[in-house]
């Protein structure tokens, strides 16, 4: 699992003209799924985000998690997260997990994310074509991989 997480001011997600996302202060998640991905994956990644310490304290010091400050987070599935790029411009998407695996995976990491943060998610739609607009806070951009956890 890939994630690019995003500290915010604002974001949100529209489908056919429809906001269906909408958050402030916050956390952007756009998530990048493989078949490989398991429930340690799921577990890992969801305390990794809770606990995060990427918002500022009363010094301005990023020592504070999204869990600390009471922030909102959307996730957004992005299968291009997991483009392979070593041969030629065009992008390869073969290890990007297909549909039928991927959607219980996200479900799953999503709903282990609202219990680790007690709040409800938000999200987008698996395999819309959405349009996300975000004001990045920071801008603060951390990139994690499960498969890289040492």
């Amino acid at each position: 699992m890939k994630a690019v997480i995003q500290r915010v001011s604002q974001a949100s997600v529209t489908v056919d003209g429809k906001v269906i996302a909408d958050i402030q202060k916050g956390l952007l998640v756009l998530l990048g799924i493989v078949g490989e991905d398991t429930q340690e994956d799921i577990d890992w990644l969801s305390q990794k985000i809770t606990n995060l310490r990427i918002f500022g304290d009363e010094d301005g010091v990023m020592n504070v998690s999204v869990a600390d400050c009471e922030g909102d987070v959307i996730v957004v599935s992005q299968f291009t997260l997991q483009a392979s790029t070593k041969k030629g411009n065009r992008p390869s998407y073969i290890h990007a997990a297909r549909p039928e695996i991927a959607i219980p995976v996200y479900e799953r990491f999503v709903s282990r994310l609202e219990a680790d943060l007690g709040k409800k998610i938000q999200t987008g739609i698996f395999g819309a074509d959405m349009k996300v607009l975000l004001l990045n806070d920071g801008p603060v951009t951390i990139v994690i991989d499960t498969k890289n956890k040492a």
